[in-house]
């Protein structure tokens, strides 16, 4: 053992950043649980992302089966993701916490273990964490939570949607030949087409809207800041 080691072995019930064997060990577990944990409900947001993807593709298969197929499908499937969106974002919020508090012992206590060194705000890591298990709590909003999701999954599944619901119109059951002809394939019985065309192009531009602003949120909060920049 180095002089440096030295640092993290101190009698039991000593303070700062400095630990004994039995609470380097126990601290272990508690980080092997937090992967554990993470991990976990890290597979359940693959799970929603593969449900949306599998839906879209049940709208395709039906709305491209045949030039005369309803482009409806390709509209509905639009309700499913959304909500397999909130629902990932729901779990994305547990699975921030397990891994913001894993990432934050592995910055904060094995990192400076490993360089031998000890970290320039001894003791503070420790309360930040055990603040967190004594009062825990979200570490992010549903808000920015949803808007994580879309930049990294979503976005691109919305975008399908729309390629594929243009392409259907403009190819399907003959090829475009006005703009006129375009807001009458759009309408929905009663709706007229230029309302569909208006949502559609409010619901891209909300998700749009959200991804933009939650990443300008997400940037300014972890400036300068590194880890998991205040566990979350």
């Amino acid at each position: 053992m180095t002089d440096d080691w030295n640092e993290w072995e101190t009698p039991p019930g000593g303070t700062g950043n400095t630990f004994d064997g039995s609470a380097i060990g126990a601290l272990a577990h508690l980080y092997r649980g937090e992967v554990y944990r993470s991990t976990i409900w890290r597979t359940r947001l693959d799970t929603t992302t593969n449900w949306s993807v599998v839906t879209l593709g049940i709208a395709l298969s039906i709305a491209y089966a045949s030039p005369t197929a309803s482009a409806l499908p390709l509209l509905l499937v639009g309700v499913l993701i959304v909500m397999f969106l909130i629902l990932e974002a729901r779990r994305y919020r547990y699975f921030n916490v397990w891994r913001a508090r894993a990432r934050w012992i592995e910055t904060k206590f094995y990192a400076p273990m490993l360089l031998r060194t000890s970290h320039p705000d001894p003791g503070e890591w420790q309360d930040v964490l055990a603040r967190d298990y004594l009062t825990p709590q979200y570490h992010i909003g549903f808000w920015r939570a949803a808007g994580r999701r879309i930049r990294r999954n979503y976005m691109w599944i919305f975008s399908f949607q729309a390629l594929a619901y243009i392409g259907k119109i403009v190819i399907h059951p003959t090829p475009l030949s006005s703009v006129g002809e375009l807001f009458a394939r759009m309408a929905l019985g009663p709706v007229p087409g230029v309302l569909v065309f208006l949502f559609g192009v409010l619901f891209h531009g909300a998700w749009i809207t959200l991804a933009l602003t939650t990443r300008v949120k997400d940037k300014a909060a972890h400036a300068g800041r590194d880890g998991v920049g205040g566990m979350g």
